[in-house]
Order: structure tokens, then sequence, then C-alpha cells
């Protein structure tokens, strides 16, 4: 058995492919633990020989079925060992794995199946196997249905269907003819094939299907572990969407090369306890993770004893002027680190396992920028939370804070082997071994984004004069204000939503007099304010209305408005009858805003906010997950916010 540690680094030769290392690793560990998976309250290990036993299985029943090298095999479940076996199969046989999320509606299945032509469809249960049925008969390539849990499928009798036990049952024969077939296949790959295709999140058009190569993710992962080795010995737990590129590049870049241990949560709803019981090393997930447990401190502060309260405020402000010198790269004075060693074990070492981050080393924010309050949050902390910007096409990552030298107003430094310039126009461009072939079936999307070697991100930035990358936002949403200075809506909704009552936050206010918000109160934690005010309510929809909630939201939008240039400042709100949804398409699947599209479905509410109206009545579709829909309609408040020369 290897000794746990520093793995040495991976040589990413043209020849190497993921299967390849997959294998090598497999075998090295042998009886390591590669897998635990949180089932019926236990953790269940499975080894890396256990591992490569259930992918040598399924590549080959994938290849006894018929599979041929660059088909399609679609996957659609949440994160759990028998979704791996299947991506890793489907690439050891030499397909390419699309992965779907798992809460996307019918139409979005049947556009990914269809536009990718995958012949196989790898489902979890029946919910899964539902929605692949319905779309089986307008996507003409689908040929299997395999599924593997067994629950509510006993009367499934669809030809199409197969149970996962059934094929790798196929592979197990075709091993038994064929002994050496799997290391053939595997042999077969090179580093320049495909092995993803994933599709972007599609934030103001159909999703395109970007594709990666070996070569493309091996070398994101091992010069992201340039920057931050990560050890045998480590946990992570793998709780994003496989559908999200973040998810791949920690997961099977990361995790093959450095060999750690992947830990699948029970549930999606469970993944906050799971955390803590594992104590991760590495964590990597999206800005929202983070504002939530943010969120679910900021509760626990307003439900403790007023001593508790003061502890925490004193343990906080300790921790934030530690943070601070850190920021500056200033020596922290004798005194202030006596202070912040007391702090910590009396309050941040608890809050810190409280939230499953006792053993963190890195903790990484990727997909939208996180607001500077939420880094001064962690660092305060002691969590050594880092930015990640990057995109699909570039394999999900090019720029990384360092540990040694974080700006939380930018996103860091490119990793090794990865240019990033700015051009004329503020546009970030990228030129790295990462960046992708292309888009599948779309070569006027592809000369758009690949030019001369280099990926256009579409977004708008700059570098500083250290060299970090500054991150404004996508350049489609860019905001001309009234005073016209350049404004990123992103960041304010950042700050607005570092209020434990705001959940989300639409910003308003491009090439108009003044900015708005459209504000989604946390229904949970604003309830819980309102039972303690003896306010009375029976739904989101009238708690949202309640004069008194108002202004609650208008006391925590003028703190954020005391910190903003008078332009970019909050002129007039209201409280949406409802939380935004990526099912009624307001948000992508990775929780981004789709902004266009708000535009378009709140038409009479944004021009309500503009016309200086007191109120707005507002009808909504809503769109349930199995495709039926309900109209909602509701009578909104609009509000002026003091003190900003709008609505004045």
């Amino acid at each position: 058995m290897p000794r746990a540690g520093r793995p040495p680094e991976v040589e990413v030769t043209p020849e190497l492919t993921i299967p390849k290392l997959f294998v090598r690793t497999a075998r090295e560990y042998g009886q390591r633990v590669a897998i635990r998976e949180k089932e019926f309250g236990m953790w269940r290990p499975i080894t890396w020989a256990a591992y490569l036993e259930n992918v040598r299985l399924f590549a080959l029943g994938l290849t006894a079925l018929g599979l041929q090298r660059d088909d399609k095999v679609a996957m659609i479940g949440d994160n759990r060992p028998e979704g791996l076996f299947a991506e890793m199969a489907a690439l050891c046989a030499g397909g390419v794995a699309v992965w779907l999320f798992q809460d996307a509606l019918l139409e979005e299945v049947q556009y990914i199946v269809d536009h990718c032509d995958a012949r196989f469809l790898v489902a979890e249960g029946q919910e899964e196997v539902d929605k692949a049925l319905a779309i089986k008969a307008r996507c003409p390539k689908l040929e299997r249905i395999i599924w593997d849990d067994p629950k509510g499928m006993r009367g499934y009798q669809d030809p199409a269907l197969v149970p996962f036990t059934e094929v790798q049952r196929l592979g197990r024969d075709l091993a038994a003819r064929e002994p050496g077939r799997l290391d053939g296949l595997v042999e077969e790959g090179r580093g320049d094939d495909v092995c993803l295709l994933f599709y972007t999140s599609g934030t103001t058009a159909k999703p395109k299907g970007a594709l990666l190569t070996h070569t493309n993710m091996l070398k994101m992962g091992q010069n992201l572990m340039r920057v931050d080795p990560y050890q045998e010995s480590d946990d992570f737990v793998s709780f994003l969407p496989m559908a999200w590129i973040g998810e791949q590049m920690m997961s099977i870049s990361c995790g093959l090369m450095a060999g750690f241990t992947l830990n699948f949560p029970e549930e999606p709803e469970t993944v906050l306890d799971n955390l803590r019981e594992i104590g991760p090393h590495t964590i990597f997930s999206s800005a929202r993770f983070y504002e939530q447990m943010v969120r679910t401190v900021q509760v626990k502060y307003l439900d403790a004893s007023r001593l508790k309260r003061k502890a925490y405020e004193l343990a906080h402000d300790i921790g934030y002027r530690q943070a601070e010198c850190k920021f500056a790269k200033r020596p922290v004075p004798w005194s202030l680190r006596a202070l912040g060693f007391l702090a910590d074990q009396v309050v941040h070492k608890k809050l810190r396992d409280h939230l499953g981050l006792s053993h963190i080393r890195n903790a990484y924010s990727g997909g939208s920028a996180l607001g500077p309050d939420y880094f001064r949050f962690f660092h305060a902390i002691g969590v050594n939370l880092k930015q990640i910007y990057g995109q699909t096409e570039i394999a999900g990552i090019s720029v990384v804070h360092r540990s040694d030298d974080i700006k939380f107003d930018t996103v860091g430094k490119p990793i090794p082997e990865t240019e990033v310039r700015i051009t004329p126009e503020g546009e970030i461009v990228s030129r790295s071994p990462s960046v992708f072939k292309g888009y599948y079936k779309d070569p006027a999307e592809t000369a758009k984004a690949l030019r001369d070697g280099w990926l256009y991100s579409g977004d708008t930035g700059f570098l500083d004069p250290d060299g970090h990358l500054v991150f404004f936002d996508r350049t489609k949403d860019v905001f001309s204000l009234s005073d016209g200075s350049r404004f990123s809506p992103m960041f304010l909704e950042s700050r607005l939503k570092f209020s434990p009552y705001v959940k989300d936050a639409w910003v308003l206010g491009h090439q108009r007099p003044f900015a708005a918000a459209v504000i989604c109160i946390d229904g949970s934690v604003v309830g819980k304010w309102a039972e303690d005010q003896h306010i009375a309510y029976t739904s989101y929809s009238e708690l949202s209305q309640d004069p008194r909630v108002y202004e609650l939201i208008q006391s925590e939008i003028r703190q954020v408005n005391g910190r903003l240039p008078a332009a970019a400042r909050v002129g007039r709100f209201l409280n949406l009858h409802k939380e935004f949804d990526a099912d009624d398409e307001e948000l992508t699947r990775t929780r981004k805003l789709r902004r266009a599209f708000l535009e378009e479905r709140y038409q009479d509410l944004v021009q309500a906010i503009y016309d200086g109206a007191e109120r707005v009545a507002v009808g909504t579709t809503i769109t349930y997950e199995d495709g039926r829909v309900a109209q909602v309609k509701a009578d909104l408040r609009i509000a002026d916010v003091p003190n900003t020369g709008a609505g004045e």
C-alpha cells in the first residue's frame, strides 16, 4: 500500500487519457478506499479495486450492447457511485459522457439527448426513467435506457429498458470470452479524443455542447494541483451536480491525479450534515452554497442568547482584524495573534465544525463572483476561501487565488500554462492546453469563441497592477449607470444577499435614471423574524408583502447603499411574491439569473418601478417538474429607499 501523502506529479503525455490514468491509479491503490457513500445511515466504503471491477464490467457490458467509439452516453441522477461507474465505463469503452441535471424538465432532457445523438441513457431510478421514456419517441437515436435503482421499477416492461446489473452481467460474459478486452479498449484512446460533451448553462439561449478532450481535463487538474497540491489521504465530498464542470474538475481530474477519497452524500438535502461527518480537506461549490452557509450562521446568531451573541461578536471582530492583515500582507501583531487563538478556541473552531469545515485547507467558490463580505466572513473564521474563475470551455478553471495572495475584489491569477489577456474592448480571453475543441454541431459559435488559439469568454474584466484578474461581469450584463459609469449588477446583488433576509436579488439600472432591485426574501428566515415580531401570515406571498417586512428589507438595502457610489445605490425596490426558480426558467440549472428572460417576463413590473407607481399587478406562470403549469396572480407593493436621490 502506498504511503499517504502528496502523490508525484502525473506526466500528461499526448497518449494519456482519463481511463489510462484511472486503471493505473486503481491498480496501484488496490484496497485503499476510493469512494464512500452514505446509505441507510451508514457510510459504505468502496475500494479502488472494487471501483475498477465495477467500471470494467459496465464498460464491457456497454460494448456488448453495441457501444462504438465516440458514441454518446447520457447520464442523469444524483451524485452516486453508479453514476461515476457509468461515466468512467463510457470513457473506458471509447464513448463520450454527457451529463444532464437531475432536475431538468422534460424539454431540457429531450433537447440534450436528441442534440448530442445519445444512443444510451443511464438513469438513476423511476423518476429519471419516466423522463427518458417520455422523450424516447422524439429522440430517434436513443436505443437503451439503463437504470440502477429498482425501487418502483417492477411494472416497467419497455424493451429499451435494461437494469444496471444486467449490463454488468453482459460485461462479465464478455470478459470471460475476451479477458483482455478492457485493456485493449483503454489503450486505443489518445489524449486529444473527446471525453466529455458538456452543455453550458444557457443564460440567454439554448445550451451549447462543449467538446472537451482527455488532455483538456487532465492538464487542468495538473495545473490546479501545482497551485494547491492535494494528498492521497484527503477527503472530498461530491455534491455539486455532475452536469456542472466544477464537479468534474474536482471529482475526476484532480481525484484521479491525487488519489483522494470521494464521498457521496445520502441525499441532496443531507449535504451539510454529511459534510460535518466527513470533514473534507477540500471543498468546491457555487457562490450560493457559501451564501447559504453564511445565512445559516446569521440565523443562529439571531436566535442565540445575549451572552453567546456577545462572544460571537468579539471573536468575529478579532477574526476580521486578522483577515485584514492577511489581505493587506501585513504581519499580524503578537497581541492580535494571541487574541485570535483564544477566539478560535472559544468560537471559530466550533463554528467551522458545525459547517463541516473543520479540516479544510482550501475552499473554492466558482460559477459566479462571490462578494467581498463573504470573503471577509470566511477568512475571519479561519477558512481559506478562494475564488475560481473559468468556463466550461476551458475545462472549468483558468484563474484562482493563491493562499498567500488573496484579494477579495479579484479572482486571482492564472494557473500554470494559462495566459490571460484583455482585449481593447475589455473582454477576457485565455489560452491554455485546457481550451476546448469547439461546440458540437455549431461551427458558427465555435468560430466566435475560438480565434487564433484564444478562447473569447464573453466576460468583461481587467488585470490589476499585481497581475490579478478582476472579473467585472458578463459583457452583456454590464450596466451603464445614470452618471455614465459602468457597474456590475452581480456585485450589488451579492452585497444585498449578504443580508440573512434576502435569498435572491435582481438588480436593474442599465441606462436608467437609478438602480432598482427585485428582492426574493428568504421565507424561513423572514418567517422566523415575523414570528418573533408576532406577525401572522399564511403564505410566502402574504409574508413578502407585509409592510413591516418591507421596512425590514428597506433597512437592509440602506446599509448596502451606504457603501456604494451614488449612481449605484438602489432607489426603489419590491419584494417578489415568489422565489426565482430554474423550473420557471428564471435561473439556470447552476442557479444564475437569466436576466434577459426576467426582463421579458416581468416587463410590466419593471415599467411600474420606473414609472413611479406604488403598486403593480403581476401574473406569473408556474411550471412544475412534470410539465404542469399554473397561473399565480399577485398585487405587489413598490417602495422607495430614502436618501438615495431616486423616487423623491
